[in-house]
């Protein structure tokens, strides 16, 4: 493509660049259009049109779907926050016309949702906010891909890890327990488990199965046999119902209620829950109040959570 010298605003690009957007969300030109309610042929048109314009290419075939091209990724960073200041001042307006209605598309692992979302939504709904929900469930290392790319507005995650253009909040800091069933045997180390019992591992990519990973790998243990589950919920549902031991979050048990489980503090970094979001994000007063609110639900959380202390070695049975 020939690139043009001189560029100049085209206010009657902006639909086009939202097309661009959902296209990069989605990963695909049909679903862009669905979401849109446009055509494919119409979705693909304002592609074009962008691309054709600027001289650039966006996109680049990947099996029967599209990704990000280098210029676009670099691109779409600045497409969001063009789009993140135009639903600023629309939330802005139609707060001063007193109607406004908010979606807020908020990314946690399923363990955060139930500890912190949960409550602070419950608490919405009943107040009658004017607050609408998008919820995904995903595990703390991609939910910040998802903020950075504008698939949701807000992301609760567990890890140290900090990205270039998103901003963020420590709600508190946690530490990780290994959990397995109840023995009525003396108890074993570790190792000792480990050569009998099955381990229990969160997903490939996780924050939890990098921990796990490492440990390990310092350790040189090799289980004798392995559970593969998608969530801490699943695996503590493995663990109370005897079969296998996992690392897991200490928020993820600090309300383990009835569960009967064994679990001993991991020798394993302590890591932050943090709230990000995209630092030219401009939340309206309700998403703010949302916010106040995670943050309090936070606090509250890091007072539950077992052995805060950290000490190693130590054992605590959940009744």
């Amino acid at each position: 493509m020939k690139r043009k010298s001189n560029f100049m605003i085209d206010a009657s690009l902006l639909p086009a660049l939202e097309d661009v957007l959902m296209v990069a969300r989605t990963g695909s030109v049909a679903a862009a259009s669905a979401l849109l309610h446009k055509t494919p042929s119409a979705v693909s048109q304002q592609v074009r049109r962008v691309q054709q314009h600027f001289g650039i290419h966006l996109f680049e075939r990947r099996g029967r779907g599209v990704r990000l091209s280098s210029a676009g990724e670099q691109a779409l960073l600045a497409i969001n926050r063009l789009f993140d200041e135009a639903e600023g001042l629309f939330g802005l307006l139609s707060d001063l016309a007193g109607a406004s209605t908010t979606t807020l598309r908020v990314a946690a692992s399923d363990y955060l949702g139930k500890g912190l979302l949960l409550p602070v939504i419950r608490e919405l709904y009943a107040q009658n906010s004017p607050l609408r929900f998008e919820i995904t469930t995903t595990h703390s290392l991609d939910a910040p891909r998802q903020v950075e790319r504008g698939e949701v507005d807000l992301a609760m995650v567990t890890t140290l890890e900090a990205r270039e253009g998103l901003a963020e909040k420590v709600l508190f800091r946690q530490p990780f327990f290994w959990v397995g069933p109840r023995r009525k045997e003396p108890k074993s180390t570790l190792e000792k488990r480990l050569e009998r019992e099955p381990l229990l591992r969160l997903a490939a990519g996780s924050q939890g199965r990098r921990l796990l990973d490492a440990f390990l790998d310092q350790k040189r243990l090799r289980p004798a046999s392995t559970i593969d589950v998608p969530s801490v919920s699943l695996l503590l549902s493995y663990a109370s119902g005897g079969l296998g031991v996992g690392l897991v979050p200490a928020l993820a048990i600090a309300d383990a209620g009835p569960l009967r489980l064994w679990a001993e503090l991991a020798p394993v970094p302590v890591l932050p829950v943090k709230l990000v979001w995209r630092a030219n994000y401009r939340p309206t007063a309700p998403v703010e109040r949302f916010i106040d609110k995670v943050v309090a639900a936070g606090r509250m959380a890091a007072r539950k959570l077992p052995n805060r202390s950290g000490a190693k070695g130590q054992h605590l049975d959940l009744l």
